[in-house]
């Protein structure tokens, strides 16, 4: 059997502090794993340029001058990292390649643990995904956080490994099967989850940002929450419908008292401070349930409006 091309995929959004190191320490994994017979020599690395403002590109660019086993795309703007990392899969396919690694441009990531990934990539596994060992290198509100992500995900039915991101392998038959997934804002940590090919884990350390800060802040992960959560799971309209049941039932209950005290004690029932409280808690759960149903009649809309996940400007094959 032929040794598998290996494309690395790796997203950037103004990382112009670290690309050029990421680039060389990428090229060092490559060099290794062919030196191994692990790899083909074919294999390279895929820069994807989410619309970023600084001098990303150009480095890029001069990288791909020097060495075409780097290879880039850049974005007309910023579409994301989950569009990034879609149209670095999308690109790597239509390029060649038997398997695909993403991994992260400031490389906290171990890119040593790659060798591990094709260990079980030849073992049989379409999928392998990479599982941080801790989160010692993470502030306090980054870890809690992180954990009330996986947590809510898992809870609302979108499952995913605890402690995984977009480190992860997939293989060529992976990226066939999403190619059959129009969504336009396809979450791929639910995607590689729920597909139901071979799946297995890598554990891994975390390292240092090399430098620079990173551009995942709290927004972009509740974003990334609520994408994940309505694109994979319906749980949260099914609670709606409980609660819903629930509130009801309570009215119900609170009227008859009412009816009960008129008729048999003829006053008009004492607690209108309860019942602003009531009031006021209703119609919360009411607002908040609407606003969920808000969020899944917006993944409607932008599906049905069918633009493009995203808009290439350069590729450097």
């Amino acid at each position: 059997m032929n040794e598998p091309i290996l494309a690395i995929v790796v997203p950037c959004f103004n990382e112009e502090l670290c690309v050029k190191e990421t680039a060389e320490r990428l090229l060092d994994v490559l060099d290794n794993l062919c030196n191994k017979n692990k790899i083909s020599d074919k294999s390279y690395i895929y820069f994807v340029d989410d619309g970023s403002k600084d001098n990303t590109w150009e480095i890029i660019s001069r990288l791909h001058d020097d060495n075409k086993r780097i290879k880039g795309l850049k974005f007309i703007r910023n579409f994301g990292n989950q569009k990034a990392l879609t149209a670095g899969y999308e690109s790597v396919r239509d390029l060649g390649c038997d398997c695909a690694v993403s991994i992260d441009a400031d490389l906290q990531q171990d890119e040593w643990a790659i060798e591990k990934f094709i260990d079980k990539f030849e073992e049989g596994s379409d999928i392998v995904s990479g599982i941080r060992n801790s989160r010692s290198t993470d502030s306090l509100f980054k870890k809690t956080t992180a954990l009330l992500f996986y947590k809510l995900m898992n809870i609302l039915g979108a499952n995913i490994p605890v402690n995984h991101s977009d480190f992860r392998l997939v293989s060529k038959k992976a990226l066939d099967i999403m190619e059959l997934y129009p969504e336009k804002a396809l979450f791929l940590r639910g995607f590689f989850n729920d597909v139901g090919l071979k799946t297995s884990y890598v554990y891994f350390d975390v390292k240092p940002r090399f430098k620079g800060e990173s551009k995942f802040n709290f927004i972009k992960l509740m974003g990334l929450a609520l994408n994940g959560i309505t694109s994979f799971s319906i749980v949260p309209l099914r609670i709606i419908s409980v609660l819903g049941f629930i509130m009801a039932f309570l009215g119900f209950v609170i009227g008859l008292e009412t009816v009960f005290e008129k008729i048999f004690f003829h006053n008009t029932p004492n607690g209108w401070a309860t019942t602003i409280i009531l009031l006021a808690f209703f119609g919360g759960i009411q607002i908040f349930c609407l606003g969920i149903i808000g969020e899944y009649i917006g993944q409607v809309y932008r599906e049905v409006k069918s633009r493009p996940r995203y808009i290439k400007e350069t590729e450097l094959k």
